[in-house]
């Protein structure tokens, strides 16, 4: 009996399972087929940002094709744009996907209220938003003609915001959302502070959070310790390369001096890179990205043959000065939100590799310490470790190998730029040997020291 009563229970879940299915098959089946709207893959949003006066003047070009949700007015025969129209529509546009994602801040205030000062449709190969007085000329200019063909999804929107401030002298900021604007969104910014050089910007991403035109001294520091925190653990070679300088070196003690090394080395390089000493060639990036490589696989086979390294501080120096190189790749798109401290970001940048290179070490030694100790031989396991650090920089080693060997060597013009280039390169590679020389002499005799003691 019992069983008979299971079997009926399986049967009708079964078949209220099916009636499940048919019900659902049929809604797909009958849905009215709703549009969708596309997000264009590439956007590119231009904005000019001037204090003059008691306001600031915000001006903003994006795609027609980036907007949705307006019910654009058009011609019943083609679809084109109805411009007589269409004032309305681009005001409210403007308000809905220009004002409404950007926030502006005078100090540390977000300014609360603004005016839409003009708005219109431009055609795609306008190229008034290359200066700020042909912008402004052309947004308050008269519109496009009636006889103007244009679809909705073409041209580009124009608007002019006024926000009211205090002072054309204060600092101020933005933070742009233009993240629905495309699946890659480029934004290129330009600041005109009253009385100095024009600021230029350009990055992408829709969301870059708080963009400060003319950062103090200090929120350029903190904004650049936390880009060289995020940079050394974004970057696996680099990783990989501290992975094997701790290998031998599971105490800190003896990790000083050849993180300090590393630090100074790399230190040097990304500076000069920033003020222009880094030659300014296609096969440069390539070349360092492919020397990188070689130093992890070098550090590797070296923790393989050797049993006790000696001397490591001065190969890692001298591999550091590459990484510096790979450091200056990474911040050279950064160095726009400086504002004018170009030498307190950079330095601030290094403080943030140090704490992430120091936030590293201190997961790196205690698991190698407890590896070692319970789960597997030292030897085996410092020759198992490196030789997986070995295999992956080999690819690695291969792979841009192949992409330095497609840009074509040439040899730079000797000039009067290259020569002093080269003097000040001479400079520092001399009192670098001589900081080498010196240190490695206090070495001996601190070992000596030791030895007689």
């Amino acid at each position: 009996m019992v069983t008979n009563r299971n079997q009926g229970a399986t049967r009708l879940f079964s078949f209220a399972k099916l009636r499940l299915f048919c019900f659902v098959a049929l809604l797909l089946l009958f849905a009215p087929n709703l549009p969708a709207h596309d997000i264009p893959a590439d956007a590119t949003v231009r904005v000019f940002v001037k204090p003059e006066g008691g306001r600031l003047r915000l001006l903003l070009r994006m795609q027609m094709v980036s907007i949705h949700e307006i019910e654009w007015p058009v011609h019943k025969e083609d679809g084109t744009l109805d411009l007589a129209l269409l004032d309305p529509f681009l005001r409210e546009a403007a308000n809905k996907w220009m004002s409404d994602k950007v926030e502006v801040y005078e100090g540390e205030s977000k300014i609360a209220s603004h005016s839409l000062a003009a708005a219109r449709v431009s055609l795609e190969g306008d190229a008034s938003f290359g200066t700020y007085e042909d912008a402004v000329a052309q947004i308050t200019g008269p519109p496009l003609a009636s006889g103007t063909k244009l679809l909705p999804t073409q041209g580009m929107l124009d608007a002019l915001f006024e926000y009211p401030i205090q002072s054309a002298r204060s600092r101020f900021s933005l933070h742009p959302h233009f993240e629905q604007f495309g699946l890659r969104v480029i934004t290129v910014l330009r600041f005109l502070p009253p009385g100095g050089a024009i600021r230029a910007f350009e990055y992408e991403g829709g969301d870059p959070g708080i963009v400060r035109l003319d950062p103090e001294w200090h929120q350029a520091a903190w904004t650049f310790v936390k880009m060289g925190f995020r940079h050394i653990l974004d970057g696996p070679d680099h990783l990989l390369f501290l992975f094997c300088l701790v290998i031998p070196f599971r105490r800190f003690r003896g990790l000083i001096p050849v993180v300090t090394a590393f630090t100074v080395a790399h230190s040097i390089t990304l500076i000069a890179s920033a003020y222009d000493m880094a030659p300014a060639v296609l096969w440069f990036p390539p070349l360092i990205e492919t020397l990188i490589a070689v130093s992890i696989v070098y550090m590797a086979l070296e923790n393989i043959v050797v049993l006790q390294p000696r001397r490591r501080w001065m190969i890692t120096f001298c591999f550091g000065l590459v990484h510096g190189f790979g450091f200056s790749f990474a911040l050279r798109q950064t160095l726009q939100f400086a504002g004018s401290h170009l030498l307190t970001s950079l330095l601030s940048f290094n403080i943030g590799v140090e704490f992430g290179q120091i936030f590293m070490l201190a997961l790196m030694v205690p698991t190698l310490y407890f590896l070692f100790r319970f789960a597997v031989a030292e030897r085996i396991g410092t020759i198992i470790l490196s030789a997986f650090a070995a295999h992956t920089a080999w690819h690695w080693l291969t792979e841009r190998y192949a992409q330095l060997s497609k840009f074509p060597f040439e040899w730079p013009a000797i000039d009067a730029a290259f020569i002093a280039t080269a003097l000040r390169w001479a400079i520092v590679l001399v009192a670098l040997a001589g900081a080498m020389w010196l240190l490695d002499v206090l070495g001996k005799g601190r070992r000596r020291h030791d030895e007689i003691l």
